[in-house]
């Protein structure tokens, strides 16, 4: 029960009052009596229902404050989340553009490496031409060709590769020399890295050296240096003990 209901019986209770006054003194208190018990009746009750409604108010209170609670946990936990996320988003996008800067650099440095290998490619010996044919088959005949810088980087790292693993080894290969009459004759070349080649054909009677130049390899007939080179050859293919065999070197 109310505050505003109890003062509403208090209030009727006084107002009964005067109507008492007609009556005898033994009436009139017998009246005021059962008028008072009766206040206080509406009074206990009036508590009692007061206590009952301050319970439940009491526990809905509590409720609401313990879903405030959870709402308030939420909402920071939202918030904490939104920061991480902000944070992972700011990283992801300047590691993205740190690695399209990165990127572009590699597809520049291949446009241009591209150029300078094509050009000294014919520089090479034939014999590192056709090694390399595959890979630079897979170049584009403009730079400007769209194409991946992985691919590219793929090709030019396999050519550089190739150019090392020739130019740090000896190989001998099978081609053909022209002799003084310009007749074409096989002959077994033996290439020292990219900065000397020694020829000489089976019989021994035709044979010279061969240098880098500008445009290309020159190559001189020189049958002297033909007994040398043929030992040279077998100790290369096994067939002879390994040992010291002179040869004519030119430096440039």
């Amino acid at each position: 029960m109310s505050l505003f209901r109890l003062n509403a019986l208090l209030l009727v209770a006084l107002l009964a009052v005067p109507a008492l006054a007609e009556q005898t003194p033994i009436q009139e208190t017998r009246s005021t009596l059962e008028k008072w018990v009766e206040t206080r009746e509406l009074i206990s009750k009036a508590r009692s229902d007061w206590g009952a409604d301050k319970e439940t108010i009491g526990q809905t209170l509590a409720l609401y404050e313990r879903e405030l609670k959870v709402v308030e946990e939420q909402l920071s936990k939202v918030s904490t989340n939104s920061a991480q996320v902000d944070k992972e988003r700011t990283e992801a996008t300047a590691q993205k553009a740190a690695s399209e800067e990165a990127l572009n650099e590699a597809r520049q440095f291949a446009e241009g490496f591209e150029g300078q290998l094509k050009n000294q490619v014919p520089q090479l010996p034939a014999p590192l031409q056709e090694i390399l044919k595959p890979l630079l088959r897979r170049l584009p005949a403009d730079p400007a060709t769209k194409m991946t810088a992985a691919e590219r980087m793929q090709v030019i790292v396999g050519s550089l590769n190739e150019l090392d693993k020739f130019n740090n080894s000896i190989s001998l290969f099978s081609e053909k020399q022209k002799n003084q009459k310009g007749e074409e004759v096989a002959v077994d070349t033996l290439y020292v890295g990219l900065g000397a080649a020694y020829f000489a054909n089976e019989t021994g009677d035709f044979a010279g050296t061969g240098t880098f130049a500008k445009g290309g390899w020159d190559w001189n007939p020189k049958p002297e240096l033909a007994p040398s080179i043929r030992e040279a050859i077998r100790i290369y293919r096994n067939e002879r003990p390994a040992k010291f065999v002179a040869l004519p070197a030119v430096i440039r």
